[in-house]
């Protein structure tokens, strides 16, 4: 292993500063603002647009339709693409809806936090809390920039800087001030604002919040959860009372050796590289860090091809693990749902749905991060090892109702397929794509400034 130059790395991550922009001036969403003064950072953060690939995750595992029943993510879940997608792929999402009037959709406004640098022009504008009050889809005409520079650069210095107000106060929450940091942690947290764990905080406005104040780690979180007895939604099968993890990265690279050595996020999907005449810049395509291996990764590794090969390996011992704790937990499901329909009480049923709970959290905080394999896949591992085992417990119990009802035998239907599994959670696939059709054709081809096709 090479030693990584730390200062070096600092440094470089701190290049950044001097605009003359007004800070939180509107014209500062607008990602076209900064070109002029930044083109080599600007043109390469536009090349995410050639990041298109899209796979559909619920056609290549339906078990994962079963275990979202209920939820938007059981109508569909893709694998997410660059920054220049973020507004058009949440607009296409079925997640969102269909809303035609500003009062309709399943979604509040509070789902654009991660996807705009107009989000903060909204705040200014209108508060927080009224703009979270709102519905997603009562806002989307104000929606016209995707992720891009203002979301991570005050506008007045260029210096790495996170936008929103709710990741300020959830590092606050944490102990993690940013003013108090490393700049190539402040760097980070850039990152951080949006790859985080969070939910809608129903008790004030519906503004996005962290579960940060017990720990960033999922037993504290869950912990924090069930202390509020929050749920993100009541299984369609099951009626347990669920949590959906978002997209953890920050809580899954800290307990790492990289965290250890300083290397973040910015060290390895966002390097320093020449351009054409030979200006050492940031790069903001945010790619690959295989992709980068001379800029990043040859700092510590020595060999490309071994990397590949660790990679390789830990992605499928996680995908195992991920479809045996799948198997596990979606089988408690169908059999609370049978539990449920043999006359089985609430009180008889309490324990065994919130192991279900625990079980599914566990999974989720696992597969939801992107890329863990390479982040810290022995955490991976070691959660989902966590959920199967939390998952046979819960069989274990409804076992136990099941024969007190006269059940001793569930038979599974069949949810080989992303069809199958999402007639069996009760939803209309062919109705539900009806309803975005005209919504995108009917209101965002007029009146949003993003036109996104069906």
């Amino acid at each position: 292993m090479k030693q990584l130059n730390k200062l070096a790395v600092a440094v470089a991550i701190a290049a950044l500063s001097g605009s003359a922009l007004a800070k939180n001036a509107p014209e500062d969403a607008n990602n076209i603002t900064w070109k002029e003064k930044y083109p080599e950072q600007y043109a390469s953060w536009a090349s995410t647009i050639e990041s298109t690939e899209q796979g559909d995750i619920l056609e290549h595992d339906p078990m994962i339709v079963i275990l979202y029943g209920g939820y938007g993510f059981a109508k569909d879940y893709n694998k997410p693409r660059g920054h220049q997608f973020a507004v058009a792929d949440l607009t296409r999402s079925l997640r969102t809806g269909g809303p035609m009037t500003d009062s309709e959709g399943p979604m509040p406004a509070s789902c654009w936090g991660c996807k705009t640098p107009d989000l903060g022009r909204m705040y200014d504008k209108i508060g927080e809390g009224n703009f979270s009050d709102k519905k997603w889809g009562a806002t989307g005409h104000e929606i016209g920039n995707n992720v891009g520079c203002a979301d991570c650069h005050d506008a007045e210095t260029g210096k790495p800087t996170p936008a929103r107000p709710f990741a300020m106060r959830g590092f606050a929450a944490a102990g993690q001030k940013f003013e108090d940091q490393e700049p190539n942690i402040q760097a980070a947290m850039t990152c951080a604002q949006c790859h985080v764990e969070y939910y809608f905080d129903g008790t004030d406005h519906k503004k996005v919040k962290f579960p940060w104040n017990g720990g960033q780690n999922p037993d504290a979180m869950l912990a924090y959860y069930d202390a509020l007895d929050f749920k993100d939604w009541t299984h369609k099968i099951s009626k347990a009372p669920m949590l959906k993890a978002q997209h953890p990265e920050w809580e899954t690279w800290q307990p790492t050796a990289h965290a250890e050595m300083d290397v973040t996020c910015i060290d390895c999907h966002m390097p320093k590289v020449e351009s054409a005449s030979g200006k050492e810049f940031t790069k903001h395509n945010v790619g690959n860090a295989i992709d980068n291996f001379d800029e990043t990764c040859s700092n510590c590794h020595d060999s490309k091809a071994e990397l590949v090969d660790t990679l390789a390996a830990s992605k499928k011992a996680v995908h195992k693990a991920q479809i045996a704790a799948e198997d596990v937990i979606v089988k408690a499901h169908f059999e609370a749902g049978e539990a449920w329909k043999a006359g089985a009480t609430e009180s008889e049923m309490k324990g065994a749905l919130k192991l279900i709970r625990h079980a599914q959290w566990y999974w989720d905080y696992a597969i939801a991060s992107h890329g863990i394999h390479a982040h810290n896949p022995d955490l991976a591992l070691e959660e989902l090892a966590k959920a199967k085992k939390i998952g046979k417990e819960a069989r274990a119990a409804l076992k136990t109702v099941l024969s007190k009802h006269g059940v001793s035998k569930v038979s599974f239907p069949d949810y080989s397929t992303k069809a199958k599994a999402q007639v069996l959670v009760g939803l209309d696939k062919a109705k539900l794509d009806a309803q975005k059709k005209k919504f995108l054709e009917e209101r965002v081809q007029k009146e949003w400034p993003i036109k996104v096709d069906f």
